[in-house]
């Protein structure tokens, strides 16, 4: 199937008429007048955003964001009970201990018994790990949060506002979701 834009689009046809025909990927311009596809549009750019930057880490660096959160969590809090790590990257405890499953798989973290209190099993980075965290790219998360940084506090507060009121808008304020990336 291929996408095509006709003259009353709004798009101008090349010389001579006709129409123009847009590539693989292209998607065509929505007009500004259309505010709600605009915020559709820039919602779904926000989703990909986040897929292009996870498909990155798993195919670059085999790990996926949220273990790379956690990764980071431990690297800077040093050793953490599941329970505190948990707290850390705002998950469950029993989604970290998935993650934490599996970066021991990978041999990037390890679990470690209390010397005083065996009961104690506290986690934390290995030395692959440490290397990994050294080569991955910063989570996305950390980048929005310094651009985010960089704007007048009227302006973070407007953004901060409209991002609720859409999710009210779309009755979502009652699903789950961490605030990290």
């Amino acid at each position: 199937m291929r996408n095509v834009l006709r003259k009353k689009s709004g798009v101008s046809a090349p010389e001579g008429g006709g129409e123009v025909i847009l590539g693989p990927g292209v998607t065509p311009p929505v007009p500004k007048s259309s505010y709600e596809l605009r915020i559709l549009q820039s919602i779904r750019r926000i989703i990909r955003a986040v897929e292009i930057h996870s498909h990155k880490l798993a195919q670059e660096h085999e790990i996926t964001g949220p273990q790379l959160g956690c990764l980071l969590a431990l690297a800077k809090g040093g050793p953490l009970t599941i329970t505190h790590l948990a707290r850390m990257v705002y998950q469950s405890p029993s989604t970290v201990v998935g993650i934490v499953d599996r970066l021991a798989d990978k041999g990037l973290a390890v679990r470690q018994r209390g010397s005083k209190d065996r009961r104690l099993v506290q986690v934390c980075v290995t030395e692959a790990g440490e290397a990994l965290i050294a080569n991955a790219p910063s989570p996305l998360q950390e980048t929005l949060a310094e651009s985010l940084k960089n704007l007048p506090e009227l302006e973070q507060v407007s953004i901060t506002l409209a991002l609720e009121k859409v999710v009210d808008m779309m009755e979502a304020r009652k699903i789950e979701a961490p605030p990290v990336l």
